[in-house]
């Protein structure tokens, strides 16, 4: 086995264990022919589809290697600064009228981190449940499985010990709920970093570990996350 495919693996088992990946007992997603994956979300995702480096030009890279023969397309619709309502507004405009497949939904930083700010500018729990739900069933009507991913981080030191650790966590867990409920494939964005910087970040530094700046990406970043995302695949 490939020191890639072992890491796919591994991530895999990790996320399976610590989040439900499976749906109704899936271990993973089944690619075909001619999907057209969509990643939805905030600057995370936009960043993610402008570098080289990015998780989402990574991911498209591997799945080309990979499956050669499937002609998958990858697309990027990250938007800075978006939260839940926002990704409400523009869905026809930049998801279901791409008519995507999959779709992973990778939100909630800004719904937490604004309304620290300025509470106007959040989105309550229930308007984030709720709008989770309105976003999902548009892809679902569109004809896309849906992966629904949890936000990750604001700040990397000890969880529990960032700001905003509590509220990110509250939110995480709506995520969760949303798609135990609705039987969907999570891919726990947060638990996966816990689990990684409770490991990594051994001098409980504020960023620098999967971070710039405590919320978007580095380069280690970028890459950890394609290979969680990457073991929501079959092998």
């Amino acid at each position: 086995m490939s020191r890639k495919m072992y890491s796919w693996l591994l991530l895999a088992l990790l996320v399976a264990g610590s989040s439900g990946v499976s749906r109704a007992g899936e271990p993973a997603l089944q690619l075909k022919k001619g999907e057209r994956i969509v990643f939805l979300g905030d600057s995370i995702t936009q960043a993610g589809d402008r570098s080289d480096k990015g998780y989402v030009r990574l991911i498209r890279q591997e799945l080309a290697e990979k499956y050669p023969d499937l002609g998958i397309e990858v697309i990027g619709a990250g938007i800075s600064g978006n939260k839940v309502p926002d990704l409400q507004r523009r869905l026809e405009r930049d998801v279901t009228s791409k008519k995507p497949t999959i779709v992973f939904i990778y939100i909630g930083i800004n719904d937490v981190w604004h309304g620290e700010k300025d509470p106007a500018r959040g989105t309550t729990p229930e308007a984030f449940e709720s709008g989770l739900k309105d976003v999902i069933a548009r892809c679902q009507e569109a004809g896309a499985q849906v992966v629904l991913c949890t936000p990750t981080v604001i700040g990397e030191k000890a969880n529990g010990t960032n700001s905003l650790d509590k509220k990110l966590d509250q939110y995480a867990d709506i995520s969760r709920g949303v798609a135990k409920e609705l039987k969907l494939p999570m891919c726990d964005l947060r638990a996966a970093f816990v689990d990684h910087l409770k490991e990594h970040n051994t001098e409980d530094k504020e960023k620098g570990v999967l971070t710039s700046d405590r919320v978007h990406l580095n380069e280690a970043g970028n890459r950890f996350i394609a290979d969680v995302m990457l073991g929501m695949f079959a092998k």
